[in-house]
């Protein structure tokens, strides 16, 4: 149990890190935005990872409080 929720947090940081994901978090619109909502988020394991550590979608602003959480 260990190793899966350490994996998965390491998932949710690489979708904290990565560039179109935090883009669509900040911006909200835009291609980015339209990317991670319709496609990325089905496909990319580190947006499931993401949306299972802190049970909100990959897409949606989020506050300091989640990003400690996963940097915990």
């Amino acid at each position: 149990m260990e190793a899966t929720t350490d994996k998965l947090t390491s998932r949710a940081q690489g979708c904290l890190d990565c560039p179109i994901c935090s883009r669509a978090r900040a911006k909200q619109k835009g291609v980015a935005y339209f990317l991670v909502k319709h496609i990325d988020r089905k496909v990319c394991p580190n947006c499931k990872g993401f949306e299972k550590v802190t049970r909100q979608l990959a897409f949606e602003p989020i506050t300091q409080e989640l990003i400690d959480k996963i940097m915990k």
